[in-house]
């Protein structure tokens, strides 16, 4: 079994083992800022918004080309909110595009990720996904080498992992799934939700007073 499905294989079959221990805190695992999160936004907005995301998911895709426009435009740009994305592969061809979306420029990060979700079924159903996805890599500054190093490194595998890892803990079970200052709202108002919903969320986020 190659190395890279083998992680994922230990990831997903932990999950239903890592499901039956008491359930951590959010505050403790999916909230905690770190050095390695991709922000969207002023550092020091009110509002937190982390969202769980798998590039491969088409409603990670929608919430990516209709909602989150108008959260940036909305809660982001005017300094109310800010998006940590992190992301949770759910297959192999997902963890190979999360690797490699961690090489490229920080200042052009989040352009990749738009890149991807915007052309989700033509590199997803190209004769050679992985090639494709080198492809759009290189568009977007990273190197013909680099982008082989940064799609098999398993430092960088494991990373990404690691990031998953945090979701599965924190009651991840499908993407995207959201946190709003450390709170996950209820099912029926997660997910690629409509952006008046979030409009909802985020304004009873804001601080009182």
């Amino acid at each position: 079994m190659p190395k890279i499905w083998l992680t994922l294989a230990v990831f997903l079959l932990a999950a239903p083992l890592l499901s039956g221990l008491p359930p951590a805190r959010a505050e403790e695992t999916a909230v905690a800022p770190t050095e390695q999160d991709h922000v969207l936004g002023k550092p020091d907005a009110p509002v937190t918004i982390i969202e769980y995301a798998s590039l491969t998911c088409p409603h990670c895709a929608e919430f990516d080309k209709v909602t989150l426009p108008e959260i940036k435009k909305n809660w982001i740009d005017t300094g109310k909110a800010k998006l940590v994305f992190r992301v949770f592969p759910l297959n192999s061809l997902d963890l190979r595009a999360a690797m490699l979306a961690s090489c490229v420029p920080e200042d052009k990060y989040f352009a990749f990720v738009d890149q991807l979700y915007q052309y989700q079924g033509n590199w997803m159903g190209a004769r050679d996904p992985e090639r494709a996805l080198a492809g759009i890599g290189r568009l977007s500054g990273v190197s013909e080498d680099k982008v082989k190093t940064c799609m098999t490194d398993k430092a960088i595998e494991d990373a990404v992992v690691g990031t998953a890892y945090t979701g599965q803990t924190a009651g991840v079970q499908s993407t995207p799934t959201f946190f709003i200052n450390g709170v996950k709202p209820p099912a029926a108002k997660n997910g690629a939700q409509p952006y008046a919903v979030f409009d909802e969320l985020l304004t009873a986020a804001l601080p009182k007073g």
